[in-house]
Parts: C-alpha cells; structure tokens; sequence
C-alpha cells in the first residue's frame, strides 16, 4: 500500500475491529461462544462463521471477481454444524482477516475509483472497502454485546471504563495520559 491516508485509516479500522472482537470473544468459554441468548439471537460462534465467510468471498480476488463467491454458502454459516468447533470457527475467522487484510495492504490511491461487483452491483473499491468496514462494525459491536452479557461480572471493558473518563479527560487535558489504547466496555 503506498502512502494512501484513506486506505491506511481504513487498514487501522480493519486491525482495530479485529482486536476488539478477539478480546471480547477470549472472555467467554466454548459453552458460550455457541450460546444463544434467545431464538431469534445468533451466538457468537454463528457471527465469526458469518464474517469469516463474508471476508473470504468478498476480499479474495477482490479486483477481478465478485465479490459475491459462487461456494460461499451465506444461509449456512448462520447454521452450527457437527464439525463446527471453536477451534475450527477461529481458525477460518484468522483466514477470512489474512486474506481482508493482505488485499488491502495491496491496494494503492490509484485503486480507489476502479469498479468492482458485489452480488453483480457496481462498487467502487473505495465504496467497498467502506461498505465491508461498517459491516465489520456492526457485527463486532455484536459480538462484543454478546460476550459481555455472558461473561457477565467477568467482563473486562474494552473501552473506557464507567466513571472514569473524567479523570482521563482530566488527564489529557494536563498531558498527563500513558500512552496506553484504553479498553473497550
């Protein structure tokens, strides 16, 4: 990726929802992860199966094909499986995000405006980077929901925490801060 400020913001927005949905899931059990809070509701185990196969379909061979996969089996990965495992779900999640961020890191400015297909509708690649970075939000903000109703008084907040950004705030301010990214509710 060549100095491009749209796609280096994008890349970080990328990395930076990937990291907040591994630090949610790592707080819940296998139990967990599979559970559904209600019917209607999809497990955590079901959104990183869904996301996985999205990133694949959508980020592999992102220039030339659909981003649409003729494979992908989107009604099946809102479907827990026998084989699926935890194990297995993340292992496909890593894949979904090498391929997402390897074709980003391989696009350049002079990318942005080229046309690509999703589901046969025109995109420009800037439109779709966009379109699969708020898709990547929604669902992580799901997981995270998720993992924190489960995990219940063993949450550890991903942001900042309640009550305390006065004192950050306060902080800042002063140029008092470490330095360290806060973690997320």
């Amino acid at each position: 990726m060549e100095d491009s400020p749209v796609l280096t913001d994008a890349l970080r927005l990328f990395h930076t929802y990937k990291e907040l949905a591994e630090k949610a899931m790592a707080q819940v059990n296998d139990e967990e992860f599979f559970q559904q809070i209600d019917d209607e509701s999809n497990s955590i185990a079901l959104v990183v199966k869904h996301l996985a196969g999205n990133m694949r379909s959508r980020w592999s061979d992102f220039l030339t094909a659909d981003g649409e996969k003729p494979d992908r089996d989107r009604d099946g990965e809102f479907v827990t499986e026998v084989e699926d495992t935890r194990a297995s779900l993340e292992a496909r999640w890593q894949e979904g995000w090498r391929i997402a961020l390897a074709t980003l890191e391989s696009l350049s400015d002079k990318d942005l405006q080229r046309e690509v297909r999703i589901r046969r509708e025109p995109h420009t690649v800037l439109k779709a980077v966009n379109r699969n970075l708020t898709h990547l939000a929604y669902h992580t903000g799901q997981i995270a929901f998720l993992a924190k109703h489960l995990a219940g008084q063993r949450w550890q907040t991903l942001s900042m925490p309640r009550n305390k950004s006065r004192h950050s705030t306060g902080q800042a301010a002063l140029g008092k801060t470490t330095g360290k990214t806060s973690r997320s509710r």
